[in-house]
């Protein structure tokens, strides 16, 4: 409107007006009861399996469940460094106890599998230019391989080399929602559900809200208390203020 009147009436406004714009609507998140987590997880297997537990019990994003590394898992501390997440920061998260010897077993077989690469003459993974010329045999190194690797190598577009690439995130999403369906779960389920149920059931296990933020890593608190909006709350122990008058309204004389 702003626009219309200055540049194509020609009118000029009495008063300096900056257009503004509308606010998003903010909806809340579908989040899954621990039950019907439980039967999601029960419905998978293999490696989308623990992809899956690795996204709920850690609070993962997509994107940072597929790209994570060796080296970003520390088993002495039961815990999870994300490298690059959502605005380019990283932070620290918690590596669930029940999924140590999983996780334990999938390095394992990463470091069989890059060993073979090697032996064939590969071997290589992809690694930000900065870090590359900084570090030039890094890409061979186990701590830089991927976690979830994918099966077969590929040409790297980048670099023209003949690589192996993380698995591809279509695979997750797909064993998500196959699983969801078979699990009888109605809601729409996806892999960022699973991240949202982290985040609402720690809250009702009464994590504080700070903590939380950081293990999610949101830049704002208020991103964060969106998800007190869908917790379950038990009102049964609640009073009301009628009750905490404790009674004076029945004492009261009728004159009164």
């Amino acid at each position: 409107m702003v626009f219309l009147y200055k540049r194509v009436l020609d009118i000029q406004l009495e008063d300096e007006i900056a257009p503004a714009r509308s606010k998003r609507k903010t909806s809340p998140p579908t989040v899954m009861t621990q039950a019907e987590v439980q039967r999601l997880l029960a419905a998978m297997e293999g490696k989308p399996a623990l992809m899956a537990k690795l996204i709920y019990g850690s609070g993962l994003r997509l994107m940072e469940c597929i790209r994570l590394r060796v080296q970003d898992v520390d088993f002495g501390q039961n815990l999870i460094f994300v490298r690059g997440g959502k605005g380019g920061k990283d932070r620290t998260t918690v590596l669930p106890k029940n999924l140590r010897d999983e996780m334990l077993r999938q390095v394992a077989a990463v470091k069989t599998l890059h060993h073979k690469d090697l032996e064939e003459g590969f071997g290589e993974v992809y690694i930000p230019n900065a870090l590359a010329k900084k570090y030039p045999h890094a890409s061979r190194s186990t701590g830089w391989q991927w976690v979830f690797p994918a099966k077969q190598t590929s040409v790297d577009p980048r670099s023209g080399k003949k690589m192996r690439h993380h698995v591809l995130e279509s695979v997750l999403q797909k064993a998500v929602k196959r699983a969801a369906e078979q699990a009888g779960i109605d809601k729409k389920v996806g892999c960022h559900t699973l991240r949202h149920s982290f985040a609402t059931h720690m809250l009702e296990s009464g994590v504080n809200i700070r903590i939380l933020q950081d293990l999610l890593g949101h830049a704002d608190v208020k991103t964060t208390e969106i998800y007190t909006h869908v917790m379950a709350r038990d009102i049964r122990s609640l009073q009301s203020p009628l009750d905490l008058l404790q009674g004076s309204s029945k004492s009261a004389s009728p004159n009164t």
